[in-house]
């Protein structure tokens, strides 16, 4: 981290960055092709675009021609006091530097798939930035991902390189020999590792220099991991199209950002909601990311933030509201917070009311998948339906269809619908990598299918009713019960289970296990097994996934065929039903 700080502006850059940068001449000889006003319409689809040339390099120049305010582009702080701010130029030098470390040091070339598993730090938007520029697909991840994990992500997306931070050299070294296309290691860290690349030594001898590819809007730039009912999450691949949503009228009324806005979007860098609401969406409208380290959530921390730093904007799952509310604190008028989203999951109608009155704010919804981004929302300025997910954001037609493509009337259950026939629109996952059988499960007709209940009402308001799978949505993660089954299935106790969402209070939803012991353990302590086996998924998969309810049972409700009936175990956890509709999907 330290060599980091030598890049903090904005009241002055250190000796070693001048030291580095290109004379005031050469700034402005460097490559600025492509760059102007970023104006289109909410059905444009340009042959070329990328985000790197065609948004943050645009915003580059506004600076250079005194264009743009004095506010960071990228303004990054810890716990431990540290702080790191970038104008959008030391953004285009540092990710010009990735760039060629990228495509000289690696090897690596447009189309290749890169690994990225990093945590809140700023190297994470140097290497999304980096591959964008180059072509290279990268692909975030979580990293409370576990060996296992990461070793099922290289095999299956045939990764040529990772970025990873320290912590999980271990677990990726003791997979990466059964990963064959696995040609380059790079780790964010202030210590050596053997076998590793050093990213912090290459940027400082790379060079600032760097010809962004002139990729068309068709190119794929990102992959997201996203988990399934069955078996392992899918890789659903996005084109420029993603990035360029993000430009048009439609999306850009969603948070109405100007450029001295401040938005601080707390999503987990795997999830597609930090590369919309952390980089795409706030850079397109030249406004400032702001980040917070968080190793974890600590709601008094969160709230300690809102009030030191000036933010104007924050983007959170329900859980992070709903757990700043529990705190009871006596002061929540946030000084300069204008504005409130959420997404990925439930929030009661009296939460809202409580955030309403205690901060004097609204709570807008959004909501969206990995396949999808943002596709609908509660505009900045629009009228609040309390427990819609809003309206469609253009290009998106979306409509309620039922399982054959056909639209539904209004106020009707159906199914979700995005068309993608005669034409697909930009922002729309292309399709499952390598998985043709599962893009075309969802393909219905002229519709793509996203399996969430909804309905519309006459205005074009959206109301989400909740999966027709076996998803789980527990503070905005997604998990597929047979991710935890495999898990627990691994431990000698467990004959077999079965994996359910259960209502929580504070997280909406959370992981519940049905277990059938094997003859050996029957007379085990049920509490000191429920812990052993909680220990077992953390150890096993990434922790988010642990069951933290476990009921011990003597067998399972199955079909006649031998089919597990988890909707029946589901429906038994929420036959109390919840007085709120639950208003989300995960991003």
């Amino acid at each position: 981290m330290q060599w980091l700080k030598k890049f903090q502006i904005p009241w002055g850059i250190y000796k070693w960055f001048h030291s580095f940068s290109p004379s005031h001449s050469q700034k402005h000889s460097m490559t600025t092709a492509g760059v102007g006003p970023q104006r289109w319409n909410d059905y444009d689809s340009p042959e070329k675009f990328n985000f790197a040339s065609d948004v943050l390099d645009y915003w580059a120049q506004m600076e250079e021609e005194g264009k743009r305010g004095p506010g960071p582009a990228l303004w990054w702080v810890n716990s431990q006091g540290d702080e790191i701010k970038w104008s959008f130029q030391e953004l285009r030098n540092l990710t010009c530097r990735v760039a060629n470390v990228l495509e000289k040091t690696c090897g690596l070339q447009q189309g290749d798939h890169l690994a990225l598993i990093l945590p809140r730090v700023p190297e994470w938007w140097l290497v999304s930035v980096g591959c964008i520029r180059t072509g290279i697909i990268f692909m975030p991840g979580t990293t409370q991902l576990k060996a296992k994990d990461i070793l099922y992500r290289l095999q299956a997306s045939q990764a040529k390189a990772i970025v990873t931070t320290g912590s999980l050299v271990p677990e990726v070294d003791s997979v990466a020999s059964q990963c064959s296309a696995l040609k380059t290691k790079l780790v964010v860290s202030d210590h050596s590792h053997e076998g590793w690349l050093n990213f912090q030594s290459l940027i400082k001898s790379a060079s600032p220099h760097h010809t962004c590819i002139k990729s068309k809007m068709k190119d794929p730039m990102a992959i997201f991991f996203t988990s399934g009912t069955t078996g392992y999450p899918k890789m659903a691949k996005h084109n420029q199209g993603l990035a360029f949503r993000s430009s048009v009228p439609s999306c850009r009324k969603l948070l109405n950002l100007k450029t001295s806005d401040i938005i601080w979007c707390m999503s987990d860098p795997g999830w597609i909601l930090a590369t919309v609401g952390c980089m795409i969406e706030p850079w397109t409208s030249g406004a400032t990311v702001f980040i917070h380290h968080l190793p974890q959530f600590d709601p008094k921390v969160i709230e300690e933030v809102l009030f030191k730093y000036p933010i104007t904007q924050s983007l959170a799952a329900p859980s992070v509201y709903r757990m700043i509310l529990q705190q009871k604190s006596t002061n929540l008028r946030f000084p300069t917070l204008e504005h409130c989203s959420t997404g990925g999951e439930s929030l009661l109608p009296e939460e809202y009311e409580q955030w309403k009155l205690r901060t004097g704010l609204l709570i807008h919804q959004i909501y969206g998948q990995s396949e999808t981004g943002i596709c609908c929302a509660v505009f900045r300025g629009m009228k609040i339906k309390r427990g819609s997910i809003g309206k469609a954001i253009l290009p998106f037609d979306i409509q309620i269809i039922d399982e054959k493509g056909n639209i539904l009337p209004p106020n009707t259950e159906g199914y979700l619908g995005i068309r993608i026939k005669p034409t697909r629109p930009p922002g729309l996952f292309v399709e499952y990598e390598n998985s043709p059988e599962k893009t075309a499960e969802v393909e219905c007709g002229d519709f793509y299918n996203s399996g969430d209940r909804a309905t519309v009402d006459e205005d074009g308001y959206f109301w989400f009713l909740g999966r027709d799978d076996d998803i789980i949505n527990a503070s905005g993660y997604r998990i597929g019960p047979a991710e935890v089954e495999n898990a627990l299935v691994e431990h000698p106790a467990v004959a077999e289970s079965a994996v359910v969402s259960s209502p929580d209070p504070t997280r909406g939803e959370v992981v519940k296990a049905f277990i059938v012991l094997t003859p050996e353990f029957l007379s085990h302590d049920k509490e000191e097994l429920t812990k052993e086996l909680q220990q077992h998924v953390k150890s096993v998969t990434a922790p988010y996934k642990y069951p933290r309810k476990v009921e011990f049972v003597p067998e399972l409700p199955k079909t006649v065929t031998g089919k597990i009936k988890r909707k029946e175990l589901r429906m038994k956890e929420f036959s109390q039903k919840r007085s709120a509709t639950n208003p989300g999907a995960s991003l």
